[in-house]
């Protein structure tokens, strides 16, 4: 079904009432901020859930507070480490936002780029039997995870599904990418350890699971957090916010070790504003061949002496992986127009 156009009437009354919503949250933020003293100590804590103007932040000692934070801040996400002040005994205000090393962001509807998680280390990419992957949407991922400085790992997920006709066509799929060094591992929760394989790699990292509708995203998430109802249960029951974890990006703690941030913002994805540059250092095995063109400004297309094409020739870059990014190049072009 085709989405109703707003009018323009529409679109100027939503602005007006998001407009208010952030003042009333402001001012809420400010009136919090005046009841911090300036003997309060400012300590530190990692954002667990964010709706609105609140956030739900982990103090060091474990305990959960619930924060309001100022405007000047921008934007808080889910996994940002920041410092912060209590106002009582279970709340606070946040103050500052602390250094991220990482941050995975994706365009919005207006083509400006927005944050979903920070200071992630792994990217699990999730596909399945059914529905078929697709090659594009997996290169957009691996692209997002090379420009974020994030580890990205393929998780070919209801594994004990595929026959003698579908492994064949997984092999030939994902071996250019083990070629080229992402770790590929197979899982199942129907099987006897079938998650073991991912367990492994999620351990020690913060992590986020992404891929299309359909591939049971979900269901591993259920199964790698068993206690999940449990630690919303104390979300809710430290802040009253545990409600809206289901819409918003939230940070649970895995049972093996190490952290996962469940979004359901990731569930479709979009390279967002780019430049041809950084595009080409989202293709890892392109960067060896990167600047040996025959032309400073080479599209890699029909120029001659290209050395990413030669090294298509020699087996070194798969053609799916070329085409692909000839594809998020004029994606990239028809944005700048």
């Amino acid at each position: 079904m085709a989405r109703r156009r707003l009018t323009d009437r529409q679109k100027t009354r939503i602005a007006q009432i998001q407009e208010q919503r952030r003042e009333r949250a402001a001012r809420a933020a400010e009136s919090l901020s005046e009841q911090v003293t300036e003997e309060a100590e400012v300590r530190q804590g990692q954002v667990v859930v964010r709706h609105g103007r609140n956030l739900v932040v982990a103090a060091a000692d474990g305990s959960l507070r619930h924060c309001l934070f100022r405007a000047n801040l921008g934007e808080v996400v889910c996994g940002d480490r920041v410092a912060w002040q209590a106002t009582g005994e279970s709340e606070g205000v946040v103050v500052a936002l602390l250094p991220r090393r990482t941050v995975l962001s994706r365009p919005d509807y207006a083509g400006r780029d927005k944050p979903l998680a920070a200071n992630l280390s792994c990217m699990a990419i999730v596909l399945a039997p059914r529905p078929e992957p697709s090659g594009f949407l997996l290169d957009q991922y691996l692209v997002a995870a090379e420009l974020g400085g994030l580890q990205a790992l393929i998780a070919l997920n209801k594994s004990d599904l595929l026959d003698e006709t579908s492994r064949p066509f997984f092999a030939r799929l994902l071996g250019p990418y083990r070629t080229i060094g992402y770790p590929v591992v197979e899982v199942s929760a129907k099987r006897d350890h079938g998650l073991d394989p991912l367990i492994e790699r999620l351990r020690g990292e913060t992590s986020i699971l992404v891929g299309q509708s359909g591939v049971g995203k979900s269901s591993l998430v259920n199964s790698l957090l068993p206690d999940q109802a449990a630690q919303v249960g104390r979300l809710s029951g430290a802040t009253g916010l545990g409600r809206h974890t289901t819409s918003a990006a939230t940070l649970y703690e895995l049972p093996t070790g190490g952290q996962l941030i469940d979004s359901p913002g990731v569930r479709s994805f979009r390279v967002g504003r780019i430049s041809r540059s950084e595009l080409e250092q989202g293709f890892r095995e392109f960067r060896p061949y990167i600047g040996h063109c025959a032309f400073r400004n080479c599209a890699h297309d029909n120029e001659p002496d290209c050395a990413v094409r030669e090294a298509v020739s020699a087996g070194a870059v798969a053609p799916a992986r070329l085409e692909t990014f000839h594809r998020l190049a004029k994606s990239l072009a028809d944005q700048d127009r």
